[in-house]
């Protein structure tokens, strides 16, 4: 029986549900430079939450394609998510209050603070590999 694309994408959003870090992945260069990152989204659309004066945010400005890996848990197990995406620097007040957690406070001062910004990443294609079955392709229409 043939997967569809509701169904798939039901099945990626439990992954990014079950998955609060995530290996975030942009170019430097020409060269990928992969950090880990708090992982928060809303359906298909990814959030990560950085400070505006980081290496991330410049080598976005440059270049808006990421990659993101997500799903390993220790073991081989587990629902595994490859994601390309065009991402991009968010300042959107409701947004940053939306994604704020007291945890940020190591960081910024709050959710106003004006070095918290978002990265909103917009998911272009997403391999999706669940436990013990073959990959299944998304792409965005």
């Amino acid at each position: 029986m043939a997967t569809t694309t509701t169904q798939l994408e039901e099945k990626i959003i439990e992954a990014l549900d079950s998955n609060q870090v995530c290996s975030f992945a942009t170019i430097e260069g020409n060269k990928p430079h992969v950090r880990y990152m708090a992982l928060f989204h809303e359906g298909m659309t990814i959030y990560l939450a950085t400070n505006k004066q980081t290496h991330k945010v410049e080598e976005l400005e440059r270049n808006p394609n990421v990659h993101i890996l997500l799903g390993y848990e220790g073991s081989w197990s587990a629902n595994f998510l490859q994601i390309e995406g065009i991402g991009r620097v968010s300042k959107d007040e409701a947004l940053r209050k939306k994604v704020w957690k007291d945890d940020f406070k190591m960081w910024f001062d709050g959710s106003d603070d004006p070095n918290y910004v978002i990265l909103e990443i917009t998911p272009q294609w997403i391999e999706y590999t669940g436990k013990g079955a073959k990959p299944e392709v998304w792409k965005k229409s």
